[in-house]
């Protein structure tokens, strides 16, 4: 995602690189659900992005995806790979965008997490409890407004 005009930061500005939980990791296309959900516990996430062959995002993969695309649906999860969970473009963040277009990317795409990059390398993730943290009241209320409308 290239850098939009109307999004340059001004000095003292907070980017995503400033809001990000830094040191996030993924799962590979080809690796099974199952070590998935196993990496999702170790860390104490909710969600991984799903990295391609190429090393590009192509996808996230939540712990619900996996309860009601793979086990209640009464799949393997040692055999469904998580690319095949993977759907459409991943949703980015350039580490360098600017909050305003944190949430807006955020609230377009009704996304609760935010993988952030830095060419096409991820190096960390911004979650709506980070949100929360960084910024005033009034802008985590117009995010979570977007994400709970339907």
């Amino acid at each position: 995602m290239s850098p939009n005009p109307r999004y340059l930061s001004k000095p003292g500005t907070k980017t995503a690189r400033d809001l990000m939980t830094p040191g996030a990791e993924c799962i590979g296309e080809h690796e099974p659900v199952l070590r998935a959900a196993r990496k999702m516990a170790e860390l104490d996430v909710g969600a991984l992005p799903i990295r391609g062959a190429d090393d590009r995002l192509t996808g996230m993969l939540t712990d619900r995806d996996i309860v009601t695309k793979v086990i209640a649906a009464g799949k393997d999860p040692a055999g469904t790979l998580a690319g095949d969970l993977a759907q459409g473009e991943a949703v980015t963040i350039s580490a360098d965008d600017p909050a305003d277009q944190v949430l807006e990317t955020m609230a377009a795409h009704k996304v609760r997490r935010l993988p952030v990059i830095e060419g096409h390398r991820l190096i960390g993730m911004i979650a709506q409890a980070d949100v929360a943290r960084a910024l005033p009241a009034p802008q985590v209320g117009h995010l979570l407004h977007a994400l709970s409308s339907h």
